[in-house]
């Protein structure tokens, strides 16, 4: 009956094949736990609370080499995790610009546009990485450029230096200093967790405000203007914050052989910034063309019959209704570019593959430990992604009646 009855037969093959599952999952760990007896070995994380002993050059936090392998791994996370933020987000103001531009009209900039997706997706993403490294280092001054009466090179509106070495960009300090947080030094200062607060409920003052706006137009047909007081609902508190807080700007100066002060940005990240960014665009590019063909072109001239110009036809009606097609292969991008941060390696940038899956697993001697936690933590990180971005799909996908 189990095999037989329709009624149970699906449920009798799944029950099946979750027991083998199990039974095969049982003998590769027992497998596991007896290759480590035979030599010696327990299964451990405490390699975690070792001194690390090697430096890291990019630090979003404090850090030095006398510092444990878990402030390693952490150092590289975060350096994981700005890369993939910042990369996602040129990838999809260029994928947005170049999808748009190669449907233009104009054949001089679809066919620009059009050079720029063919031979950036078609070309493996770690040599435009190593491309954008070697112009970096190769093609721009040294700092020594910039010094005296005889430089030969001037930085960006004094502010900016673009050398050999990296970018050097002012860094925001505050006069007051709130300290950290009971969790000691690992959790960031105060001042930048109370700029982010005031920045997220800003966000969530003038959504509230757009929303109000939306109702006043859906009972009335007349939209109230709101552009200026989302303006002042988005920069007044964070300058006031700012102000109260007496933060400056602290410039890049040439001391030396090199500059001090401000923030520097290193070759390597900005060669897996650019070499991420600018060919994963090439790939949203198409995502967004293709979308945006997806939607009939009696929507653009019903537009135009309206009397909406062009660029609102996109905006308002081509896009959103677009989006419904782009977000979920946008997902698989996005999860793309983030995994390819581990391609750091080949350029020196010391992210999570870099520290918790290179130095901290040789030192120790603890490769399934830390291949296991590496495994873990891109696990984690791909489905924060996908789920934050199919609650987003979620909102914008058509609500059918």
């Amino acid at each position: 009956m189990l095999l037989y009855d329709q009624r149970y037969r699906s449920i009798t093959i799944q029950i099946f094949a979750l027991f083998l599952l199990m039974l095969g999952a049982a003998w590769l760990i027992d497998n596991v736990i007896s290759n480590l007896r035979l030599l010696g070995r327990t299964f451990s994380f405490n390699f975690l609370s070792q001194t690390s002993g090697y430096d890291i050059n990019q630090r979003p936090i404090e850090y030095d080499s006398t510092m444990t392998h878990g402030r390693a791994a952490l150092v590289g996370f975060l350096n994981t995790i700005i890369l993939a933020i910042m990369g996602c987000a040129l990838a999809t103001v260029l994928g947005v610009l170049a999808g748009v531009l190669r449907l233009s009209n104009n054949w001089i900039i679809s066919r620009l546009v059009t050079f720029y997706v063919e031979i950036f997706r078609n070309i493996p993403t770690l040599i435009w990485i190593l491309i954008f490294g070697a112009v970096m280092a190769e093609s721009m001054p040294a700092p020594s450029a910039f010094r005296g009466d005889d430089a030969t090179s001037s930085m960006i509106f004094d502010a900016i230096a673009i050398t050999n070495r990296g970018v050097y960009v002012p860094a925001v300090l505050f006069v007051t200093d709130l300290g950290y947080l009971t969790l000691g030094p690992v959790a960031p200062s105060l001042n930048w967790l109370l700029v982010i607060a005031v920045i997220v409920a800003s966000l969530f003052a003038n959504k509230a405000l757009i929303t109000h706006a939306t109702r006043v137009q859906n009972a009335t047909g007349i939209r109230p203007k709101t552009w200026w007081k989302s303006i002042l609902i988005l920069l007044v508190p964070v300058g006031a914050v700012f102000i109260a807080l007496g933060a400056y700007l602290e410039y890049p100066e040439l001391r030396g052989f090199n500059f001090a002060g401000g923030v520097h940005l290193r070759n390597s990240f900005l060669a897996m910034w650019l070499g991420l960014g600018i060919y994963t665009g090439a790939f949203i590019a198409e995502i967004v063309r293709g979308g945006i063909l997806a939607i009939s072109k009696g929507q653009t001239e019903a537009a135009f019959a309206l009397g909406l110009q062009p660029g609102k036809t996109m905006r308002l009606v081509i896009l959103p209704q677009a989006m419904r097609v782009i977000i979920p292969p946008l997902i698989s991008q996005y999860l793309n570019l983030t995994k390819n941060t581990s391609l750091g390696l080949a350029v020196g940038y010391m992210d999570l593959r870099s520290t918790l899956g290179g130095i901290t697993i040789n030192q120790p001697g603890r490769e399934l430990e830390g291949m296991l936690l590496l495994m873990a933590i891109y696990l984690a990180i791909s489905l924060t992604i996908s789920g934050l971005m199919n609650v987003y799909n979620s909102r914008v996908k058509l609500k059918e009646r």
